[in-house]
C-alpha cells in the first residue's frame, strides 16, 4: 500500500528554460524523476525567472523554451498527474519569499558561495554581475522552502546552494522561534556529469556538443562517429585507454548489459578491438534509448495546447501550496496581513 500524497517526502527539482533538454539531462536527472514520481510528492519547476538572470537580453528565448522543456518532460515519462509541473514566473509567492530572504543574507556571503563564484568566473562577469544572478542562492532558497521540499536532486557543484538555503532556514527559524521552514538535503545523482561528445567536461548546448532528446537516427549516428576516444588508439590491434574515453563513459551510463560492457573494456585495453566496433554498440544503445522518447515528443509537439494545459494545471496547484507557505511565514514573523 502506497502512502498518501500528503505523507510522501517532498522533492523540488527543475530546469532553466534556455533550450531543449539533452542526454546529459536525461541520465543526470530525468530518468530519476520518472522513478521518484510514484513515491514522492514531486514539484518540477520550469525556471524561466532564473533563466532571465543571465538571458534578459533575449527573453523570447526563455519564453519559447518553456513549451520545449515541458514537452521533453512528458516525452521521457513524467506524468503530470503524479508530478506537478509549474512555471516559476507565475508563482508570486516565490518572488515574495526571495525579497524577504534577502534581508537575512549578506552580499559578502553570496559572493563566497563556491557555486556562484565558479559561475561568475566561467561567464566572465568580473564585477559586472547581474544582481539577479548574484542573488540566485536566495531565489533558490525561496523555491525550495515555498514547496516545503526536504529533498533537492542536484549535482555535486550545486551542494553549496543547498547549504546556503539551510543557513537561511535556520536564521529565520531562530527569528520566529518556530520551525516554520524545513531544511532540505541534497540528493546527489549516482551517475556523474556526462561529458560532451567532443570530450569536453560538460555537455552544453552553447558548445554544440550535445545529443538532444529529439535527435534523429542520423544525428545520433553522426554524434557517435564524432565522439572522442583514445587519440593513441590508432589501430585496432593497439592497446587502448578507457579513462577519458567518451564512448565508454556513455556505455557506462546507458548500456544495461554491464557484463558486455566489461568485456568490451577488457578487449579494448588488451588490444584487438577497434573504435568503430565500440561506437557501433553505443550507437545501437542510444538509438534504442532515444527512439521512443523522440516518437512521444513528435506526437506531443503536434498538441502544444495539451502540453500547456499540463503546465497550467500544475502551476495552479503550486500557487496554492506556495501561497500557504508565505501566509504561514508572515504570521510567524508577525508581519501584517490584510487578508
Amino acid at each position: 500500500m502506497h502512502p498518501s500524497s500528503s505523507e510522501r517526502p517532498v522533492i523540488l527539482t527543475g530546469d532553466r528554460t534556455t533550450g531543449p533538454l539533452h542526454l546529459g539531462h536525461y541520465v543526470g536527472s530525468l530518468r530519476n524523476r520518472v522513478a521518484l514520481q510514484s513515491t514522492h510528492q514531486q514539484f518540477l519547476l520550469l525556471a524561466d525567472a532564473q533563466a532571465l538572470t543571465d538571458n534578459a537580453h533575449d527573453p523570447a528565448k526563455v519564453s519559447r523554451n518553456i513549451v520545449e522543456i515541458a514537452t521533453d518532460y512528458l516525452a521521457v515519462g513524467i506524468d503530470s498527474d503524479l508530478t506537478t509541473i509549474c512555471l516559476q514566473s507565475h508563482l508570486p509567492a516565490l518572488a515574495d519569499l526571495t525579497l524577504l530572504y534577502m534581508n537575512f543574507v549578506s552580499v559578502a556571503r553570496l559572493e563566497r558561495n563556491p557555486t556562484i563564484k565558479d559561475e561568475i568566473q566561467s561567464r566572465g562577469f568580473g564585477r559586472d554581475i547581474p544582481a539577479g544572478f548574484l542573488c540566485y542562492p536566495v531565489a533558490q532558497a525561496a523555491d525550495i522552502t515555498a514547496f516545503k521540499a526536504t529533498i533537492v536532486p542536484v549535482g555535486d557543484d550545486q551542494v553549496p546552494l543547498i547549504e546556503q538555503t539551510n543557513e537561511i532556514v535556520r536564521r529565520i527559524n531562530r527569528q520566529t522561534g518556530k520551525g516554520v521552514l524545513k531544511e532540505a538535503r541534497a540528493l546527489i545523482s549516482t551517475v556523474g556529469r556526462l561529458p560532451g561528445v567532443d570530450g569536453k567536461a560538460k555537455m552544453s548546448k552553447s558548445q554544440g556538443n550535445t545529443i538532444p532528446l529529439s535527435a534523429t537516427a542520423d544525428q545520433i549516428r553522426d554524434a557517435v562517429r564524432r565522439m572522442f576516444t583514445d587519440p593513441q588508439h590508432v589501430r585496432a590491434a593497439d592497446p587502448g585507454r578507457i579513462e577519458g574515453n567518451v564512448v565508454f563513459t556513455y556505455l557506462d551510463a546507458f548500456d544495461a548489459d554491464r557484463d558486455a560492457v566489461a568485456d568490451l573494456k577488457a578487449r579494448y585495453v588488451r588490444g584487438g578491438l577497434g573504435d568503430s566496433a565500440v561506437k557501433k554498440r553505443l550507437e545501437d544503445v542510444l538509438q534504442d534509448v532515444i527512439a521512443p522518447i523522440r516518437a512521444r515528443r513528435t506526437a506531443l509537439a503536434r498538441e502544444p495546447d495539451h502540453v500547456l494545459a499540463a503546465v497550467r494545471r500544475g502551476t495552479e496547484r503550486a500557487q496554492s501550496v506556495t501561497a500557504a507557505t508565505v501566509r504561514e511565514l508572515r504570521a510567524a514573523l508577525g508581519l501584517l496581513s490584510l487578508h
